[in-house]
């Protein structure tokens, strides 16, 4: 190992091990998929089986840059995962907490507004038509009476 390699990279407000590759290192950044990093890596011109803690802190600036945002960049606009925000109407790309945030708020609008996917998120129940006779179940056993098998273990 060389003197300048860094066994923890910060990253986009995520700790992420110097022994990751570039390809599968970024993405451990919550709001970068496996897309997203190639086609980062493609642009600035980076081997993506090198080793993340062999980065400068250049490249690192460089990746964090294109990942706040994307658009800027020249990436089309379908690669930002917020396209055209309600709040700002520009196309932003969420990382980290800030994600989490915004998913939070647009479920907590729909509560608030009281649409059909509010209703079913506040139920905790599918929200996206799937089937619920026999799936998400929480926890019970499908198909088992427990009021026969203790039956059967007391006699």
């Amino acid at each position: 190992m060389s003197e300048d390699y860094r066994h923890i990279v910060r990253l986009s407000g995520s700790d992420i091990d110097g022994q990751e590759n570039l390809l599968q290192g970024l993405t451990r950044v919550k709001g970068v998929g496996l897309r997203l990093s190639k086609t980062i890596l493609d642009q600035l011109g980076l081997d993506p089986s090198q080793r993340l803690g062999n980065l400068t802190d250049a490249e690192v600036k460089k990746i964090e840059k294109i990942i706040k945002d994307p658009v800027a960049s020249d990436f089309p606009d379908w690669y930002v995962n917020r396209q055209r925000d309600r709040m700002s109407g520009r196309m932003l790309h969420l990382t980290g907490s800030d994600l989490d945030f915004a998913q939070r708020n647009d479920i907590d609008r729909l509560r608030r507004i009281k649409s059909w996917r509010g209703h079913r998120h506040s139920l905790g129940l599918k929200v996206r038509g799937q089937h619920t006779r026999t799936t998400g179940r929480g926890g019970m056993a499908v198909g088992v009476s427990r009021k026969r098998i203790t039956k059967a273990l007391r006699e």
